[in-house]
């Protein structure tokens, strides 16, 4: 990958990133943005690349695996990027994999770190743990919650992100999220 595929086709595109911790609500806030503002959401990469990996080797996600997601984030946005006009929503971003790729293997790949520095989104709305966790195949952290969302804190401040923490209800999150994007 040369330097320049690392960096964010700029357009003006609004970049809107639903991120945080497991279980938040993430990729049904996605779904229900793209559809307030009529434009396209690109769905999380990682979870369709788990499932694949599953369902041909039966085997858990591992620390090689970073690298391939990562690549399939950047892959996925700039496509949907490339096709919007005005706004465009992702379901996690190169933030989600360098957070959980440190929480789990204690590293990130520099090229991802750089990437994730380059490609911030314009507006990052961070889902609370204020929800109930529902259990799902591709979720496993039920008593960590706390520690990952403090995580997600500190990667969004380190990166100097703007973000919006969205708590509530489904609806008071929907109605934060939208003010936040229209005050964009």
């Amino acid at each position: 990958m040369t330097p320049d595929a690392d960096r964010l086709p700029r357009r003006e595109v609004g970049i809107i990133v639903v991120t945080g911790s497991e279980s938040t609500g993430k990729t049904t806030l996605a779904a229900d943005l793209a559809r307030h503002y009529g434009t396209t959401w690109v769905p999380e990469f990682a979870r369709a690349y788990l499932g694949e990996k599953m369902a041909t080797t039966g085997q858990p996600l591992d620390a090689g695996d970073i690298e391939p997601i990562a690549r399939g984030h950047i892959a996925s946005a700039d496509t949907a990027i490339a096709r919007a006009r005005r706004l465009v929503v992702l379901d996690t971003d190169l933030v989600s994999t360098m957070v959980y790729s440190r929480h789990y293997y204690g590293t990130c790949p520099a090229w991802i770190e750089r990437a994730t520095r380059d490609r911030l989104g314009d507006l990052y709305l961070l889902c609370d743990i204020d929800v109930p966790w529902l259990p799902d195949p591709a979720r496993d952290r039920p008593h960590h919650r706390e520690e990952m969302h403090r995580l997600f804190v500190g990667g969004l401040d380190a990166l100097g992100a703007r973000y919006v923490t969205l708590r509530g209800s489904w609806d008071d999150r929907r109605t934060t999220a939208i003010s936040a994007i229209d005050a964009l």
